[in-house]
């Protein structure tokens, strides 16, 4: 029987992605290089294999031992030597796509970012709108940007479909607590933890969604039997501020002292984040999760769960 490949499936989103797959009624199998331990919700459920994808040859040997129908490429590792850091993604996604074109694969699903948008003005951003160029924040942007076109060309004529998945930003169970690049978990960790979060402006925010619902889209994407395009943007469709965040919390334990400071930091505007209408009418995603029940969510999951 013919399985799903997810590198990276026991990362945040990879996680989620190999669960809905399963949901789905699909055989997963999923890699992993440094994280060991597998997701309760995964556990006995799906097939896990350790590679460093940067293994050309480990990485073909996969398609020996697994009928490969369809590969969502999300492994990718953290910064910290510019050169390196490129070096390692960049060969990782070339040994994804030369696996990709041998085992001759349906559909090709690559990870890419909210951040290729930075420097439109228009809100919401959608996929139709042209890449600006100009200053990036940070080197996992400028991947993901160059992401986009290598492996639309690299699959040109293969007979494999690339779908380019324009995820926004994501939160939930296997989150980093104290993740950098999104300050609500940080915010709610802090708040599990009995101390006083960093105070947030109440009506600031932007672009969420929460991590079940991501890996539902991402799996519905690999699985729809057509799709219309090869890019899609990947989050909930509307901007949520900080005050919803708060508010959850608050219905969760009455009382909790949040003192949020009140407006905005930068002053009245609109918050940047993702259109999916194209996402949606393709595949019937809409979310699942509110901010309330996703908050209420976590809280449930972080009592039995270090991250």
């Amino acid at each position: 029987m013919s399985k799903i490949l997810v590198t990276g499936g026991l990362g945040m989103i990879g996680a989620h992605t190999a669960r809905a797959l399963l949901d789905l009624g699909h055989d997963v199998v999923v890699t992993t290089h440094r994280r060991g331990e597998i997701p309760s919700f995964l556990a006995g459920r799906v097939t896990v294999e350790p590679l460093d994808v940067t293994d050309r040859d480990a990485f073909l040997a996969l398609g020996e031992r697994h009928e490969i129908s369809d590969i969502v490429h999300l492994a990718g590792s953290i910064p910290d030597d510019p050169v390196d850091f490129f070096r390692t993604d960049l060969t990782g996604l070339l040994n994804a796509l030369d696996a990709a074109r041998a085992w001759q694969v349906r559909r090709f699903a690559v990870a890419s970012s909210l951040g290729v948008y930075i420097g439109r003005p228009e809100i919401p951003w959608t996929e139709d709108l042209d890449q600006p160029t100009t200053a990036l924040p940070h080197l996992i942007i400028a991947f993901k940007k160059a992401v986009e076109p290598i492996t639309t060309h690299s699959l040109q004529g293969s007979g494999v479909q690339p779908v380019v998945l324009r995820i926004g930003t994501i939160w939930g169970p296997l989150v980093d607590p104290e993740s950098p690049f999104f300050h609500i978990p940080p915010f709610i960790n802090a708040v599990l933890r009995g101390e006083e979060p960093r105070p947030l402006y109440a009506d600031d925010g932007g672009d969420c969604c929460y991590a079940p619902d991501a890996g539902r889209a991402i799996a519905l994407l690999t699985s729809a039997e057509t799709l219309q395009h090869d890019t899609y943007n990947v989050s909930s469709g509307r901007p949520v501020a900080n005050r919803e965040f708060a508010d959850a919390l608050t219905a969760i334990t009455p009382g909790l002292p949040l003192d949020l400071l009140p407006g905005r930091q930068h002053g009245p505007g609109a918050d940047p984040h993702l259109d999916i209408t194209r996402l949606t009418r393709d595949t019937g995603f809409t979310p699942a999760f509110d901010v309330a029940d996703a908050v209420a969510d976590y809280v449930k999951w972080r009592a039995d769960n270090a991250r």
